[in-house]
């Protein structure tokens, strides 16, 4: 009875997928986050399982992470050419005698000779074809505990810096430049497990950002706020399965291009781990991206691999491209089993 109770939870999914709607992307230093650092707060096991950073990916469940060291790298390939890579190193410390664990991350990305479409009031009254370049700097610190025997929380703080420099295709002189300067961001999440087989999880994102534009005409400056709500529950229906369902609501507010808009998505997932948990497979839906991933564990090391199709296009639409593939690989070594031994 109680399994089915929780079960229930799942069809609470069916809200977001009867109440979707997406935010195109505005301005391309944002836009370029979402290949990078979007992903990196989800994780790569959360990326292959639909993308719910809720449940297993929360901030709240980093102290199971403790003692170890992680290289994250990543590839969005799309069918023009555009292309764009990162690389995150992240360290996660041994918990303290409470149990809070901290972890930190940072995070490196750049994309060369970018083809897209831009708005600019250097350009005229409509987009133009432009080509550019683009850069994306983080840093990540996260802190998370247990509160009792069920309950976990954590937070997120976050420091981050992107940049674009685009130039018309038919007239040099004409350019953009985009640029961010930081303000305070963050996020905090919860995690409920009252049994073994069943896992709650609420997350919230809150990024700000001033932004800069430079162009032929001058130079303009606002504010870009997102505010991101993610909430999802996973289930083990048999040994060594996962079913996740969850959803987003995210909120933008763009002052260069006057947005104001609220965007609600599905997150659907499924994982099996097999052999004693050496070997995991799953796959699932990332709002309107379908996701596969697999794990590889050998204690010490644990390698997690995810590919994604058409990765955040309910995001970004065709800024950068009709289609794209995206491989993203996280290399975990837990350091604490040497300090054992």
């Amino acid at each position: 009875m109680r399994q089915n109770r929780y079960a229930s939870f799942f069809f609470w999914g069916i809200f977001f997928l009867l109440n979707s709607n997406a935010i195109f992307a505005q301005s391309p230093e944002f836009s370029i986050r979402e290949f990078a650092s979007g992903q990196i707060k989800k994780g790569v096991r959360s990326i292959g399982m639909g993308g719910d950073g809720a449940t297993w990916g929360n901030y709240s469940l980093v102290y199971r992470d403790s003692n170890t060291v992680l290289l994250d790298a990543g590839n969005s390939s799309y069918s023009n050419d555009n292309s764009f890579s990162f690389t995150a190193l992240g360290v996660a410390l041994p918990p303290f005698k409470n149990g809070l664990t901290i972890f930190a991350l940072a995070l490196s990305q750049y994309a060369s000779n970018i083809s897209t479409n831009l708005k600019s009031p250097g350009f005229g009254s409509s987009a133009l074809a432009v080509h550019g370049d683009g850069s994306n700097q983080s840093i990540f610190a996260k802190a998370a505990m247990r509160i009792g025997k069920k309950l976990s929380f954590g937070i997120l703080l976050s420091y981050e810096r992107s940049q674009f420099h685009a130039v018309s295709d038919l007239s040099p002189s004409n350019y953009a430049r985009y640029q961010t300067n930081w303000l305070p961001s963050g996020g905090f999440g919860m995690t409920w497990q009252p049994n073994k087989r069943v896992l709650l999880g609420f997350r919230a994102l809150l990024n700000n950002d001033n932004e800069t534009r430079i162009d032929n005409l001058g130079t303009t400056t606002g504010q870009n706020n997102t505010q991101e709500i993610r909430a999802g529950i996973s289930v083990g229906l048999w040994e060594g399965s996962l079913v996740d369902v969850g959803g987003n609501i995210r909120h933008r507010e763009n002052q260069l291009n006057n947005v104001n808009a609220t965007s609600t998505q599905p997150n659907v997932g499924f994982e099996q781990n097999l052999w004693n948990r050496k070997f995991a497979f799953r796959f699932g839906l990332d709002e309107t991206s379908k996701t596969f991933g697999m794990s590889f564990r050998f204690s010490p090391i644990v390698l997690d691999i995810a590919y994604v199709d058409n990765l955040a296009i309910e995001r970004l639409g065709s800024l950068f491209g009709t289609s794209s593939n995206s491989i993203i690989a996280t290399f975990v070594f837990d350091y604490g089993h040497l300090r054992k031994k």
